[in-house]
């Protein structure tokens, strides 16, 4: 039986019981102008819950607006929302900041309004930036332009992360657009990562050969879901709980807990 057949699979390793989670860990709501109308927060849990998945994050271009409308969607669901949000730095490289609390990624999000230019959305050309409840209704347009560049470093990006305990993943490496290999041509050393992202379109083999730049980082693959058929939940986490700290030692192999890539 294969392991997106089940929800849960209980193993004990050296002591400690884990749990098979599926995860897609960078999903966009309707906040990201480049999101499909129907990245609502009910569309989006109940696709992850058809997909048999255990773990989301939501994780918007510069914004967290909607992550409490997602998170209030999937209570009393065994859904676990990780809020998140997908930073892009001066470089213009896409980071992946999730984190186990909204007070955490408010933290965040005060610390990159200011660090983001003053530009409003066009929404005939970017599209429409929409503030949302739980149920999808509307509450207000974002009027400040979210895909854009902070004058961040990625440096800056991973330290903040860090020091507020959260998890920062470089996005899409394989991708020329807003990719780390593309746009940095390296891995900075004077960063502490834990994994990097690969888009759908790539296996992990094909990564490892055509970016020798990741060669032994741990690898998780994302939909960067902007329509709910993105939603594909290719991460399948053996760990004790839904947490970053969880999260962090699959990465690490650390106490019985690892990570793979499910393959279709």
């Amino acid at each position: 039986m294969g392991v997106g057949s089940r929800r849960r699979i209980d193993i004990v390793i050296g002591g400690y019981q884990v749990e098979i989670s599926l995860a897609e860990l960078h999903i966009h709501t309707v906040l990201s102008p480049c999101a499909e109308v129907e990245m609502i927060p009910p569309l989006i849990v109940q696709k992850a819950l058809d997909k048999g998945i255990k773990i989301i994050a939501i994780s918007d271009h510069n914004a967290s607006a909607n992550v409490t409308a997602v998170v209030k969607a999937a209570e009393d669901t065994h859904l676990t929302v990780l809020p998140g949000m997908e930073v892009q730095t001066k470089e213009e490289v896409h980071v992946l900041c999730l984190f186990d609390t909204i007070d955490q990624l408010e933290e965040v999000q005060c610390y990159i309004d200011k660090h983001m230019p003053a530009s409003l959305n066009d929404p005939e050309y970017f599209g429409e930036q929409f503030v949302v409840d739980e149920t999808g209704e509307f509450i207000r347009r974002e009027h400040q332009l979210l895909i854009t560049s902070t004058d961040l470093s990625i440096e800056d990006v991973f330290a903040f992360v860090e020091t507020l305990g959260g998890l920062a993943i470089p996005a899409h490496v394989d991708r020329q657009a807003f990719g780390l290999i593309a746009n940095l041509g390296f891995v900075p050393v004077g960063i502490q990562v834990e994994a990097v992202e690969i888009s759908r379109n790539v296996n992990p083999l094909e990564a490892y050969k055509n970016y020798p730049q990741i060669k032994g980082l741990p690898l998780i693959q994302s939909g960067d879901a902007h329509r709910l058929d993105e939603i594909i939940g290719a991460n399948a986490f053996w760990i004790k709980e839904p947490t970053i700290g969880e999260l962090r030692m699959a990465f690490r192999k650390e106490n019985g807990r690892s990570m793979h890539i499910r393959t279709p």
